[in-house]
Order: C-alpha cells, then structure tokens, then sequence
C-alpha cells in the first residue's frame, strides 16, 4: 500500500481526534447525548468540534483526489505520496490553529489543504 493511501487512513481518522479533544478536555461529557453536549460546548471545546466537522467535510475530496491519481496514473507515486503527506500535516496544523483561536493560521493551512487536492486532479490530467 502507498504512503498516500495510508494518507487516506490518517485523514480519514482525524476527525476522530478532534472529537476527542473537544469532548476530553474537560468534565462533563454525556455519552448519552453526545450531539446535544457538542453543541453546548464553548471556547477551545467548542473549536475543537468545528474542527472535527470540517476535517469530515474535507475528507472526500482528498480521499477522491488520491484514487484518481492513482488511478489515472499520470502522476508519479512521489508526487502523489508527497502531496498526500501535505494534505495531512496541513490538516494537523489546522485542528490546531482552530483549538488555538489562530484564525488567519488556519485560513492559510486551510487553503494549503485545498490546493493539495486540487492539484492532484490537475495533475492528473
């Protein structure tokens, strides 16, 4: 299996982590509402939830954007691990940012991110 499809794996995972933090990092959690004490949340937590939401929403086109570099095969496996590998530090950076309150930061990372899938498909073509 290549570094990007276990790229795919991490990233597919991440939003998982966020949740952690977002439901770890202090007292209260209620497994038996955990939608309703999401949304309750504040500050950090509550960032740490935005995070996991939009590290779900960012999932599917990195992970498409994998399959069809591999697929189509116009690209190098370097390229495609390389710029897998980038997709995921960026998303790491930008759970972070977010946790932070380092807006401008995660905007960036955000982007980074982007660019990273569309430019698999580009390069694809």
């Amino acid at each position: 299996m290549t570094i990007s499809l276990w790229c795919v794996l991490v990233a597919g995972i991440m939003p998982m982590l966020w949740a952690a933090c977002a439901k770890a990092s202090g007292p209260g959690f209620d497994n038996n509402g955990p939608r309703d004490f999401l949304e309750g949340l504040t500050g950090a937590r509550k960032r740490a939830h935005w995070a996991q939401l939009n590290s779900f929403e960012a999932f599917p086109l990195f992970a498409v954007a994998v399959i069809v570099a591999h697929m189509l095969g116009k690209i190098g496996q370097e390229t495609i691990d390389n710029v897998a590998i980038l997709f995921v530090v960026s998303r790491v950076f930008y759970g972070v940012f977010y946790i932070k309150d380092f807006a401008n930061m995660r905007s960036i990372v955000w982007f980074v991110g982007l660019v990273c899938c569309i430019s698999l498909f580009v390069m694809s073509v």
